[in-house]
Order: structure tokens, then sequence, then C-alpha cells
């Protein structure tokens, strides 16, 4: 405990460290306080009673990866979403159309190029998935809403959009300045924020009478067993031995060199996960738009 102590002590003496960390802390705290702005003409009274019949199913799933943001039609109620399905046809192109191999091949300015396609296709995701979401959270809501006219839609989009663009703004700022990978640490803390909130409701829920403190207890020994599951699945190595030949110039020998190549256990990210999520936030509340 001491060497933690003094290990966090030694983080705010360094002050590269210490910025990129209350940066971080801002940006975080921008984000949070966004996520309860919600859209202009909207009752937020109404909209949270209807918002407990909503919570379950993909609706929920989607929720949780917003912080809640969701359900509550703000104006952050997309999140990244859109930034990450963007970023995920870009590099499916990549892999299929030449242009797009081109530049992932031209180093740095085909990187920013890239990024940069990746922004112009966000917005337009955006303002597909914004007419239904918008619709989607005034099915299950309709007294919510205080109007419906033609220009409070384009207005709400246009928020929708914005907001969107801001996150991804906030992302990229946390990964150059901050402490890095902005577009993750975002969707964290998304999940996180309903946290303290479903361990009181499952406290409740066991202390009235469904199972006790036991269970809630091996509840939570099993979600700690799952969580370093998880880091030692990404984490953990194997280290496979490569043999090669190596020649020296001088005395023309030839000899055995041995070596070791670390494979990562798992290499493919969670693009997989956020496409998939992606994907129901589109599918879902289009259908309900059409």
């Amino acid at each position: 405990m001491k060497r933690f102590i003094d290990t966090i002590r030694n983080i705010w003496t360094i002050e590269e460290l210490r910025n990129r960390i209350l940066l971080t802390i801002l940006m975080v705290s921008i984000y949070r306080l966004g996520s309860y702005v919600v859209l202009p003409g909207v009752n937020i009274d109404v909209l949270k009673a209807s918002a407990s019949s909503q919570s379950g199913g993909i609706v929920g799933l989607i929720n949780m990866f917003s912080g809640g943001a969701f359900l509550r039609a703000s104006i952050f109620g997309l999140g990244i979403m859109p930034y990450i399905t963007a970023s995920i046809i870009i590099q499916l192109l990549g892999m299929a159309v030449p242009y797009f191999q081109k530049l992932q091949r031209e180093g740095e300015s085909g990187r920013k190029k890239i990024n940069q396609y990746t922004r112009l296709l966000t917005i337009a995701v955006t303002a597909v998935q914004a007419p239904g979401y918008i619709a989607s959270i005034k099915s299950g809501a309709p007294n919510a809403f205080l109007e419906s006219s033609t220009l409070w839609w384009i207005q709400s989009i246009f928020i929708l959009v914005a907001g969107t663009m801001f996150v991804m703004w906030l992302g990229e700022r946390i990964t150059d300045k901050g402490l890095g990978n902005g577009i993750s640490l975002i969707i964290m803390i998304g999940i996180i924020s309903r946290l303290p909130f479903a361990f009181l409701s499952e406290l409740k829920s066991r202390m009235s009478g469904n199972g006790g403190l036991i269970i809630f207890l091996i509840e939570i020994v099993f979600l700690l067993l799952v969580i370093i599951s998880c880091i030692l699945l990404v984490q953990g190595t194997r280290k496979i031995p490569v043999q090669f030949a190596k020649k020296n110039c001088r005395k023309q020998a030839i000899r055995r060199c041995t070596s070791v190549h670390p494979a990562k256990g798992k290499c493919r990210g969670r693009n997989a996960n956020y496409f998939c999520t992606s994907y129901y936030v589109y599918s879902g509340c289009n259908c309900r738009f059409f």
C-alpha cells in the first residue's frame, strides 16, 4: 500500500504527466455534463417516467454504452458510435478500394487524409441515424416532446450531429494531449458511470429477500474474476521460438540462432464489438423511423 501511495505521489511531481491527467479529467467531465443536457423541446420529467419501461433489451445495451444519454434524449445521445461505424467502414474500404490502400501506404500524410475522410463520414452516418433516434425516443414517450414541427426536426438533427462531432473531438484531444486511447476511454466512462447505480439496485434487490448479502458478495467476487480474466487475456502473450541462420562474414561461418517472437493471445481488438453495437443503433433507430 505504501508503494502504491508513493507511486501516486511521484506521478504528480512530473509536470507533463500531471497536465495530461488534468486534461483528461477535464475532457471526461465535459462529456459527462453534456450527457445530461437534453434536446430543446423535450420534457425530461415525462421522459424519465417512461425510460424505465425501455431500459431492457438492446435499448438498455445501447443506453449503457452512451452512459445513459441515449434514453435521456441528450445532445450526446448517439455518443461516439457513429464515429466507430465510420472508422470501421474506412478500414474495410482500405482492404477493397485501391485509393484507400494507397493512402495507407503513404505514412503520416495518408493517415491525415484517412482521418479527414473518417470525420466526414461520421457526419453522414450521424445525419442518417439522428432522425431514427429521435423517432425511437418519441415513440416510447410521445408526451415528452413539446414540439414536432419541421424546423424542430432540422435543429434537433443538427444538434445531434454537432454533439457527436464534439464527443469525437474530445476523444481526439484525450488521445493527443491526454492519457491516450480517447475513444476507448469515453466508451469506458459511459459504461462505468452506470456502475454505482447498478450496484445499489442489485444490493437492494438482494437485501429484499432475493438471496441476501452472501449472494451479492459472490456476484462481486465473480465480477472481479471476470475483470482479471479479461486483463490476462488481453495482456497475455505466448513466446514462440524462432530459429534462423546467422552468417559471420569474416570467418564465413554459419551458426544457428534462436529468438522468441511474442504473439498476443487476443490481437483483433474491439472493433467487432463496436461495429455490432453501432449496427444495432442504426438498425433499431431507423426501423422505428421508417
